[in-house]
């Protein structure tokens, strides 16, 4: 039986900013974990608000911040897929830089904390970009637990949080603050081939950090989201239970 939540849209002072809007999601009782939900380049979609409040039915708080809040009010509820919003996107994306990113990730965590009931223990979810976010995060946050789904741009200079180095040079931040990290990958993914899926490896095995990474064989990029050209049921099933076994070790033992 699914736990009873409370779903709502929410604004977060992130200093000299306009605040900021995210979607929380939580039990109706209680203290709980936290997860921040990172999202992929289409923004603070209806999908991810779905995910997030499946991440609250597992029993954690979730928020799924949109970081494409400094870019303006059009971006609140993120972008439908077609050719022009990827091209919006790519330009949005283009704009985010590493502290005002962490800075937006903070600033949801202390939210949840003062307003949510959430718990110290913090883990994160991200799809695409939002798993190259939730690498990222697991660099710069006190995180338990990151799960991040083929995250792009990690071994390469130049795009999202990738400047003006890549984000993969910073695994021993990973190691460092000890967090259980877990990536799914798409055997025929266009944006994350073999050669790359096994520099992060690598760079991962090499700073210590604890890690796995699942290759799922003939799945796409993008394979998690129902009603989509690239789902995969199969790979996005055993995924979930995965992150669900995740975030139980990691954040509520």
């Amino acid at each position: 039986m699914a736990t009873e939540i409370t779903a709502d849209e929410v604004r977060i002072d992130v200093g000299r900013a306009a605040p900021m809007n995210a979607f929380l999601a939580r039990p109706a009782d209680g203290a709980h974990p936290l997860v921040l939900v990172c999202a992929e380049l289409w923004g603070l979609t209806d999908q991810v608000r779905d995910i997030t409040r499946q991440v609250a039915e597992l029993g954690y708080v979730a928020v799924a911040p949109n970081l494409y809040h400094r870019s303006g009010p059009e971006t609140a509820s993120g972008f439908a897929e077609s050719d022009a919003n990827r091209t919006r996107a790519f330009e949005l994306l283009g704009r985010l830089t590493r502290d005002d990113v962490e800075a937006d990730l903070r600033a949801c965590a202390a939210h949840a904390r003062d307003h949510a009931n959430a718990t110290d223990k913090t883990g994160v979810l991200g799809f695409s970009l939002g798993g190259h976010i939730a690498f990222f995060a697991a660099t710069r946050l006190d995180l338990a637990a990151a799960a991040i789904y083929y995250p792009g741009w990690l071994p390469v200079a130049g795009t999202a949080l990738s400047r003006p180095t890549p984000l993969l040079d910073d695994a021993p931040a990973i190691a460092a603050r000890d967090v259980r990290t877990l990536m799914f990958f798409a055997e025929l993914d266009h944006v994350i081939d073999a050669d790359q899926r096994a520099q992060i490896s690598a760079a991962l095995d090499a700073s210590g950090a604890r890690h796995e990474e699942i290759v799922y064989p003939g799945a796409q990029h993008a394979f998690f989201f129902p009603g989509r050209a690239p789902y995969d049921k199969t790979a996005a099933d055993d995924s979930w239970t995965r992150v669900q076994d995740l975030f139980r070790t990691e954040l509520t033992q």
